[in-house]
């Protein structure tokens, strides 16, 4: 079961690092460099390794043991650090006492929004897109040249960095039905921009 938590107080996690006073002048510098690199490191290590495996060892298990271990620090990383200090989202699972699982997604509230530096988000929207992509990519590489042993490996990767990127626009962008809505809207917008295009051409 899903759900969406709809606390309006800022969560205590997030109300120990405001300083209101100091964010809006330092909107665009990078305010937590080693949250921004290891955002990067951990899961660009991983595409290193599986790309260069054949040059930096001839044992599979070595190489696939270490993409996992990349892939999972990148995870528990990206979930439970960067994502909360970088742009102010974060996204768990809890079991209440009658044993359901519900996904909780939050989000910085109100003001403390203006705290989120813009290069961070960045760097942070930009790894946490491009690289589940790439690792899309490793999936059909794979099967295409007939490296099935890799399969796993890359699965993981487009598992494990997906189910990342799939909670923090849920996050983002809120509850499911608000997902229906924005694609709703975006291409009723579109739609309405070719019909009024077309009628100024006429």
């Amino acid at each position: 079961m899903m759900r969406l938590d709809d606390n309006d107080d800022d969560v205590s996690l997030f109300d120990a690092e405001e300083d209101t006073g100091k964010g809006k002048s330092k909107k665009n510098k990078i305010k937590h460099p080693v949250a921004s690199f290891f955002h990067l490191f951990f899961r660009m290590s991983a595409i290193l390794v599986y790309l260069l495996c054949e040059l930096l060892s001839s044992s599979f298990i070595a190489c696939m043991v270490t993409i996992i271990l990349f892939l999972s620090a990148d995870f528990w990383t990206v979930k439970n650090i960067t994502g909360r200090l970088m742009v102010g989202l974060r996204w768990w699972n809890q079991v209440d006492d009658d044993g359901k699982s519900h996904w909780v997604f939050e989000s910085r509230k109100g003001n403390s929004k203006q705290l989120v530096s813009d290069s961070e988000s960045r760097i942070f929207w930009l790894g946490l897109v491009v690289c589940p992509v790439i690792w899309v990519f490793f999936v059909f590489s794979t099967l295409f040249s007939f490296k099935i042993k890799w399969l796993a490996v890359v699965i993981m990767g487009v598992v494990l960095q997906g189910a990342n990127l799939y909670g923090y626009v849920r996050c983002k962008v809120g509850s499911r039905t608000n997902l229906k809505n924005m694609a709703t809207n975006y291409f009723g917008r579109q739609f309405l921009k070719q019909a009024m295009t077309k009628q100024e051409e006429s």
